[in-house]
């Protein structure tokens, strides 16, 4: 499947906030959107156009897909689908990509990033109720459990993982054995357990038109 493979970086000076695409990193002084808060390019600083209605919705989109790292196509048929299901359009779609197995990989803490978790399923490495599950994409459902079968090599850097991001707060809808490696979902996030400022009803507004 396509995915982006330019620099994160200048993503998060795109969007004028910090989504953590690169773990670590970002909160160093190494960080380049610490260093340089404006959009890249020659113009980037001295920018200062106002934004349309249009152009505020377009922004929210994008940086939803950029924090959980889908392209537009994907991100279209989360929308179809959380518009389809009962409920805030908005809300579900945020559940909906929430509850992609990378990102269930990265909020238990067994990465350090996106890209990390990502990568981890697609090698093979993530069971799903005892059966290999290498689509990054999977939607999981209450009551599964996760669980990382790896060599001693993987295992303790997914140790050292949880180690240098146990000062991150796992949500509720997520039960986290790290000695076991594995993680239980408890059950379905909601919008107030979704660790992100964004204003999903701008997302809703854009594609409704």
């Amino acid at each position: 499947m396509a995915r982006y493979t330019g620099a994160s970086c200048r993503i998060c000076r795109r969007e004028g906030t910090k989504l953590f695409l690169k773990g670590l990193r970002c909160g160093t002084d190494k960080c380049a959107f610490a260093r340089r808060s404006y959009p890249s390019g020659q113009h980037g600083k001295g920018r200062r156009r106002k934004i349309s209605d249009y152009g505020l919705q377009l922004r929210e989109k994008q940086k939803v897909k950029r924090i959980y790292g889908v392209l537009e196509r994907q991100f279209r048929r989360y929308f179809y689908e959380a518009d389809r299901l009962e409920g805030v359009t908005g809300e579900l779609l945020l559940q909906l990509l929430e509850r992609r197995l990378d990102n269930v990989i990265l909020r238990a803490g067994f990465a350090v990033s996106l890209c990390q978790a990502r990568q981890i399923v697609r090698y093979g490495h993530v069971t799903i109720n005892d059966k290999k599950v290498d689509i990054p994409s999977y939607l999981v459902v209450s009551g599964e459990k996760v669980k990382i079968k790896a060599k001693e090599k993987l295992t303790k850097q997914i140790k050292e993982n949880l180690e240098i991001t146990k000062e991150r707060i796992i949500p509720s809808w997520l039960n986290v054995d790290s000695a076991e490696l594995k993680a239980e979902i408890v059950k379905l996030p909601t919008r107030e357990e979704i660790p992100f400022a964004v204003q999903e009803q701008l997302i809703v507004e854009l594609y409704s038109k």
